[in-house]
């Protein structure tokens, strides 16, 4: 009798932690009911609101803006799964695309000075992974190339900046090594600042296996700027 009250007591704690493990790795997929298309009017009028509001957190703000302005329960959910993982920045989806094991999801993110559309990889693991995040590009492979270092010569403050993703440009996508799958990306170089010289364009490849596991980047060549 005692020992069976034992074995209770060791055991249950260990199958609560493993109900609790199961139940944070069975989240919804992404999918295209998180998709909301910003009405005309509502980044006016949730900035106003959000100006007036005693909320410290801007993002948070614009967040609970959307429900008032008709979004989906999904997409208000995405935005905040989404505020959670960036640390704190407010973007919408407004575009989607199944490609398994992952998924292209659109951003529009409207707090922005500068490229205001992204694009995320969804569905996978990890869950969200950034496109337009530059630390997971394999830069070192591209400042090593000879094209590179050509296009240095013309242009010597050439760096790679984040692409503005407008939902019309699909990345290419081909099968990868053991049936995995690629997504080749392209990023603009320009001389030094957003604005300043056309230095072409890098093309990267986002490598998934098989189950949607990120595997990281490949440098896959340049394209020459346009001729003046």
């Amino acid at each position: 009798m005692h020992y069976t009250c034992r074995l209770l007591f060791v055991f249950l704690p260990l199958a609560v932690i493993s109900t609790a493990a199961q139940s944070n790795s069975t989240l919804a997929k992404i999918g295209d009911s998180a998709v909301w298309q910003l009405p005309p009017q509502f980044t006016t009028t949730a900035r106003a609101a959000c100006d007036r509001s005693a909320s410290s957190d801007y993002a948070d703000c614009m967040i609970g803006q959307m429900a008032k302005a008709g979004a989906p329960a999904d997409a208000v959910r995405f935005t905040r799964e989404l505020y959670k993982q960036s640390h704190g920045e407010f973007g919408v989806m407004t575009g989607f695309q199944n490609e398994g094991p992952v998924a292209f999801a659109w951003i529009t993110y409207p707090l922005r000075a500068n490229t205001n559309y992204g694009l995320l990889l969804v569905n996978g693991k990890p869950r969200i992974v950034n496109v337009e995040d530059l630390k997971l590009l394999d830069v070192k492979t591209m400042k090593q190339s000879a094209q590179f270092q050509d296009a240095k010569n013309q242009f010597p403050n050439i760096n790679i900046w984040p692409g503005d993703r407008d939902g019309k440009i699909w990345p290419n996508s081909q099968a990868g090594p053991n049936g995995g799958i690629q997504f080749a990306v392209a990023y603009p170089l320009r001389d030094g600042c957003h604005s300043c010289a056309n230095a072409g364009q890098a093309i990267f490849n986002w490598n998934f296996d098989a189950n949607g596991k990120f595997l990281g980047t490949s440098y896959d060549g340049m394209l020459d700027p346009p001729l003046q």
